[in-house]
């Protein structure tokens, strides 16, 4: 790899630290109460444009846009796990939860993936994973119990919510990658987008949600998270895989709960306690500490990302 190949590729994942950070942001301006879309309503029309130019990019590029049925149902499963599950779900619990706060739990996925991985494969967790995976589960009930402890249905629905989201992406990666298809990562990812389409349209009416009025705040936000988060973020995250080594890019998932944080307190005036930052702290090390122990354990952990290649991470 040559120095200019490698800054290159150094200034793409910065673009993934900044992007994939200011989501969370992104998301909860864009279903503020009394001011944004409805959540499903939001994912909805994100999909339709992300899709529509991730698949106009990727014909004018040349590449096969075309998948066979198989192909068509493996990726209609996987980018409804990967989208109206794990990303619908935390549009519809920001609308009641910080951004930051938001991030911190989906950033827990590589704890579920591990968890599942595990019992998908009957490996046994060594004294180093086991240690690693009881940080992660500390961290997240240091960060959930404040809303527990209100014992109110809305509190801990959106807890839920965000256990249950990055468990959908996960589910959605490893059901992608048992399930291959011979096309390119920025086709896949217009399909899941294409696909994921439909799975909120259908959530959105079986919730009755009302028809969108949206403010100009919410559809900057909108613009943000389809230009921005879907189609830049991803190239870029696509470029920094190609372009430096692996345990450099996967730091973005240790790197953007704690940027989020920061961002929300920032510019949100979000609060940040000690609570939260014990919380943050645990969560960041088990994750830092499962990719260190990957190689030893031979678990790869599916990661929370846009970039649909597998691993996969979002907002």
């Amino acid at each position: 790899m040559d120095e200019r190949l490698s800054r290159k590729g150094l200034f793409s994942l910065c673009v993934v630290y900044v992007v994939w950070s200011t989501t969370y942001l992104a998301m909860r301006i864009g279903v503020a109460p009394g001011n944004g879309f409805p959540p499903f309503a939001l994912g909805m029309v994100r999909m339709a444009a992300a899709a529509f130019i991730l698949l106009a990019m990727a014909r004018v590029q040349g590449m096969r846009i075309k998948p066979t049925r198989s192909e068509l149902v493996s990726l209609a499963v996987a980018g409804n796990l990967l989208w109206c599950g794990g990303n619908g779900l935390v549009l519809w619990a920001e609308q009641y939860a910080a951004s930051g706060f938001s991030c911190l739990m989906v950033s827990s996925a590589p704890i579920w993936a591990t968890i599942v991985e595990l019992l998908l494969y009957r490996k046994r967790p060594s004294a180093a994973l086991t240690a690693s995976l009881l940080i992660g589960f500390a961290g997240v009930a240091i960060l959930s119990a404040p809303s527990l402890s209100n014992r109110s249905s809305t509190d801990v629905s959106v807890i839920g919510a965000l256990i249950l989201s990055p468990l959908c992406w996960v589910l959605g990666s490893i059901f992608q990658a048992r399930r291959p298809v011979n096309l390119t990562a920025q086709v896949m990812s217009g399909y899941h987008h294409l696909t994921a389409f439909f799975g909120f349209l259908a959530a959105s009416l079986a919730l009755g949600e009302p028809m969108p009025h949206p403010s100009v705040s919410a559809w900057m936000a909108w613009g943000y998270l389809v230009v921005f988060a879907s189609v830049g973020a991803f190239t870029a995250y696509v470029f920094a895989l190609r372009s430096l080594p692996f345990n450099i890019v996967m730091t973005y998932a240790y790197i953007n709960p704690v940027l989020a944080l920061f961002l929300g307190w920032l510019l949100m005036n979000e609060p940040v306690t000690l609570r939260t930052l014990c919380g943050a702290g645990l969560v960041v090390l088990s994750v830092f500490a499962i990719f260190h122990t990957r190689q030893q354990t031979k678990i790869t952990p599916h990661h929370i990302s846009v970039a649909e290649s597998i691993p996969a991470d979002e907002a």
